[in-house]
């Protein structure tokens, strides 16, 4: 892609840890296909203890245990990374938001509270600020829901389409938050090209992880094609 300047996106992350942080095999693919497409990066994450933290080994939760967000987020980012409140959407042309339970525990608690959930405050800023400066949003497995509560009409919202592949209790819920689910498979993206969202499954399904690097590879093709209005979404509705 030919541009006037280096492309530079920030990735949202929220901890390390598919129970409950960023889910590591999605956070490096996001990471990998924005360094091969030759675009510049920065990672953010909330300065905030986790909801919960849980051992990764057995899957239950650690009693009498908490972990930071942020250092956590650290480790993924090899410690470069910053606090999600000095994120200056002015200073980026894009934003990615990598699933994993963390998106649905830490950055909202839609684990929790289903269609009724709330947003963190500082996430709900930096969607809002990307969407309403045109520039694009990314999301993927659970993520994608961050932008049906923000983006959807009962919250006063335009609406956005979104995919979580096919898993028909989540997709209601983003319908009850006022938004519109799409079903797609998971090597594909969805792109809303109109709110400027493009979002895939990702892990959503019990794939392998190739398949989960292929669709995040779409996600992150359309979501840099969309800069700028520059070419067009790949995978577009």
């Amino acid at each position: 892609m030919e541009s006037d300047h280096a492309m530079k996106v920030a990735v949202v992350l929220s901890g390390c840890g598919v129970f409950d942080g960023t889910e590591i095999h999605e956070a490096v693919s996001v990471l990998i296909h924005l360094s091969r497409a030759g675009a510049a990066y920065e990672c953010f994450a909330p300065d905030m203890a986790q909801a919960h933290v849980v051992n990764h080994l057995t899957g239950e939760p650690a009693a009498r245990e908490s972990r930071n967000v942020l250092v956590e987020s650290a480790r993924i980012a090899r410690g470069a990374i910053r606090p999600l409140d000095q994120l200056d959407p002015k200073n980026f042309d894009a934003v990615f938001f990598p699933g994993g339970f963390g998106a649905a525990k830490n950055l909202c608690d839609f684990a929790f509270k289903g269609a009724e959930c709330a947003v963190e405050p500082g996430v709900e800023r930096v969607v809002k600020a990307f969407h309403g400066a045109g520039k694009p949003v990314g999301l993927c497995c659970i993520a994608p829901v961050i932008a049906a509560r923000v983006l959807g009409t009962k919250h006063g919202g335009p609406g956005v389409s979104v995919t979580i592949g096919n898993d028909a209790g989540t997709a209601g819920a983003i319908v009850a938050m006022g938004s519109k689910h799409q079903e797609r498979a998971v090597t594909q993206a969805c792109v809303d090209a109109s709110r400027r969202v493009v979002t895939a499954p990702a892990y959503m399904y019990d794939a392998p992880v190739h398949a989960v690097y292929e669709g995040i590879g779409a996600m992150v093709e359309s979501v840099l094609g969309l800069i700028g209005s520059r070419g067009s979404a790949k995978n577009a509705e």
